[in-house]
């Protein structure tokens, strides 16, 4: 695996006319999206590889292997080398697009099967090693209410921008019959952490029930692959629609009221929701993989090493995981990849700042296409420390700042005090910028960056 990625990241290099020593690629693998598509964990069963969905203005192109536009698929497959045709032409860490199924408007014939497909009986709740906001629930108990259920992760940017889509699902209906159960399935292994789920769902105000499905044990039983994944029940127990990333808000809703009617609930008093779904930069869809959206891009050395991996355009980077290097910036920065400056070490699902810092010397850097700019940071147990953000070799304005970042004092920085997604930029308008993190903290663990084009939100 190590010398294909060597080799595929050579090949790319020479066909962008770098040297093995001064990468300068174009886009990669595979990213996240931002509409409709989903997300697969990287721990998930051996039999399902884990997909992110997200919106397809997300996607780019990936050396290996096209994924469609709405969903990122994390790929664990064999090794393989991406030729410089295959960089110039797929969409990088892409996330399926999302999928739906219209139920019908009467009974549904039952497969008799347990699954996740429409027509299947749903499997009951399966390997939860905690339960959130309720006492453990069992699916046969809860016949005679419509339940959705929500796979998603709290570090996942396109599971966070449906939160408030649940949330007034869960308003308006839930007296109605309508149970909301989130399935949280992590991605990384903090993502694990019972307090860490906790924090996450008071932050963003989730008070439907949530099981932690650690080991994929419900993930597996529904045979999902997505995040977000939305999988509706009816009151007889049956599978009647389902819905992998974002988007569809109207039609998800649609068929809640359609499954709370027909199992005697009067929705008279209660108006479907008329709000547009929010859209993309149509820039986000450039057919130019160096100038269309930011592909997700991860820090780990798993993600990397991965066919539809190389995400830090440095050929050492590759030569083993969980070494620890001094890396040279190379400049003339290309979109779809991040570049290294000083000491960090290639961990399994991070690249960690690898020393103690006092002129933020050290940095992550990329050229990017986007609205928003996100990054997952775990400080690690350590102290909170500060990570300095420049855009464009300056301090970022009020006006161009994400919601955790702090514009003061000629600075622009966040605070990294738990782990988690933090939202970095928000720029008016969608376009090509260098970005910069930096920390002197060997506390300081990157995750991934993931990217908008939504005139609001992360």
């Amino acid at each position: 695996m190590v010398v294909s990625a060597i080799a595929a990241i050579t090949l790319i290099l020479a066909a962008c006319g770098g040297s093995a020593d001064t990468p300068t690629t174009s886009s990669s693998s595979p990213s996240q999206s931002q509409n409709s598509a989903a997300a697969t964990p990287t721990q998930a069963a051996d039999s399902l590889a884990p997909t992110k969905a997200a919106n397809p203005e997300a996607t780019v192109p990936s050396p290996t292997a096209s994924v469609s536009s709405n969903t990122q698929q994390d790929t664990q497959a064999a090794d393989s080398t991406p030729t410089p045709a295959a960089v110039s032409a797929l969409p990088s860490e892409t996330k399926e697009p999302a999928e739906t199924r219209e139920p019908a408007k009467s009974a549904i014939a039952s497969t008799g099967q347990l699954g996740g497909a429409v027509g299947d009986l749903a499997p009951e709740f399966m390997g939860i090693s905690n339960w959130i906001n309720s006492q453990p629930l069992v699916m046969e108990e809860l016949k005679g209410n419509v339940v959705l259920i929500d796979f998603w992760t709290y570090t996942c940017v396109n599971c966070i921008r449906t939160f408030p889509y649940l949330k007034e699902w869960n308003n308006k209906y839930k007296d109605k019959g309508l149970v909301i159960v989130g399935v949280h399935t992590p991605e990384f292994e903090f993502e694990k952490v019972t307090e860490n789920v906790v924090l996450s769902a008071r932050d963003y105000q989730l008070d439907w029930p949530i099981a932690q499905d650690n080991d994929f044990g419900t993930w597996s039983a529904y045979s999902n692959r997505f995040w977000p994944a939305k999988y509706l029940v009816d009151a007889e127990g049956l599978v009647r629609y389902t819905h992998f990333g974002e988007g569809a808000y109207v039609e998800t809703e649609e068929q809640i009221r359609d499954l709370l009617e027909e199992s005697g609930n009067s929705l008279q008093d209660i108006e479907i929701s008329t709000a547009e779904e929010p859209e993309v930069d149509s820039r986000a869809f450039s057919a130019d993989p160096t100038t269309r959206i930011t592909r997700e891009i991860y820090g780990g050395f798993r993600r990397n090493s991965a066919p539809q991996g190389i995400y830090v355009a440095h050929v050492e980077y590759y030569e083993a995981q969980s070494q620890t290097l001094d890396y040279i910036d190379p400049g003339d920065h290309q979109n779809q990849f991040m570049y290294l400056q000083g000491l960090w070490t290639n961990g399994d699902e991070k690249l960690q700042h690898a020393r103690e810092t006092q002129d933020y010397s050290d940095y992550i850097a990329l050229n990017f296409f986007a609205t928003s700019v996100n990054a997952v940071i775990n400080p690690e147990g350590g102290p909170p420390f500060d990570v300095r953000v420049t855009i464009d070799g300056r301090p970022l304005t009020t006006e161009e700042a994400g919601a955790d970042l702090i514009v003061e004092g000629g600075r622009s920085f966040f605070i990294v005090d738990e782990p988690r997604l933090y939202e970095v930029v928000a720029l008016p308008e969608f376009g090509d910028h260098e970005l910069k993190l930096s920390a002197n903290s060997p506390d300081f663990a990157f995750f991934a960056f993931t990217f908008g084009a939504y005139e609001t939100g992360p």
